[in-house]
């Protein structure tokens, strides 16, 4: 998947909506949407990072973006309707949607874990996540062909001791991919898949791996051939796949 080519035009015209846009892989991927012709609408809970990938964008002369600040954490189903609705106003359709924003949350025992964390992670990892889905998918549905990614991890397809509620969110996101994606089997102009980034260049990443050298591991830029090939048009009969961007 690392080796795959996409064209310059693959996503002329595309409206695509990008969560967790300010930094890391969502930022790269608006970035790379754009680049190759799509309409990038950046989500995030901090507008200054938006304003600076919104400026990259116009700089490099691809379509003009826009940008949504929206605060996963806090943010409840009413604004989730607004937020279709604006999108609606103004585009009159949606054609991808990429779901990247996340947080890691504590890497401890569940025996030690913080309540208020568990249900934090849940609520940003998770039920955003469906209820974002559900508020955006009659435009979705009204795209030629349209594509969700889901973001997962290697965590959640095998648990690891200390993972915590992240490693349980990723489960769950697996299962909401798996279940999307069977629930529109029959509906010819959507899919639905799952990309595990793999270890990457983030924040959250150093974050998590602390004392690991981040030469190391691959940035952002390199795994960015999976999320094209997926929210193009190439990947039109791939569907309920949870695909690893690395080898």
């Amino acid at each position: 998947m690392m080796s795959y080519q996409a064209p310059k035009d693959l996503l002329k015209d595309k409206i695509i909506l990008v969560t967790g846009a300010g930094d890391g892989i969502g930022k790269t991927a608006a970035l790379h949407y754009a680049k190759h012709g799509a309409t990038v609408i950046l989500l995030g809970r901090t507008t200054k990072k938006l304003d600076l990938v919104y400026d990259e964008i116009e700089k490099n002369g691809y379509p003009q973006a826009a940008i949504v600040p929206l605060n996963l954490d806090g943010a409840v189903e009413h604004d989730y309707i607004e937020l279709a609705s604006i999108i609606e106003n103004e585009f009159g359709r949606l054609d991808g949607l990429l779901h990247n924003a996340g947080i890691l949350g504590n890497r401890t025992a569940l025996a030690n874990y913080e309540p208020s964390t568990f249900e934090q992670v849940m609520r940003v990892n998770v039920t955003s996540q469906f209820l974002l889905t559900q508020a955006l998918l009659p435009m979705l549905l009204q795209s030629e062909n349209s594509s969700i990614i889901f973001t997962s991890s290697g965590v959640g397809r095998k648990a690891k001791a200390y993972w915590g509620a992240y490693s349980i969110s990723k489960f769950a996101t697996e299962a909401m991919m798996q279940l999307l994606a069977a629930e529109l089997e029959n509906t010819s102009n959507i899919r639905v898949n799952a990309i595990n980034p793999g270890a990457t260049r983030t924040n959250m990443r150093a974050y998590a791996y602390p004392a690991e050298d981040p030469a190391t591991i691959a940035t952002p830029e390199q795994i960015m051939p999976t999320y094209l090939y997926l929210m193009g048009n190439d990947s039109l009969a791939v569907n309920g796949e949870s695909i690893d961007a690395q080898p």
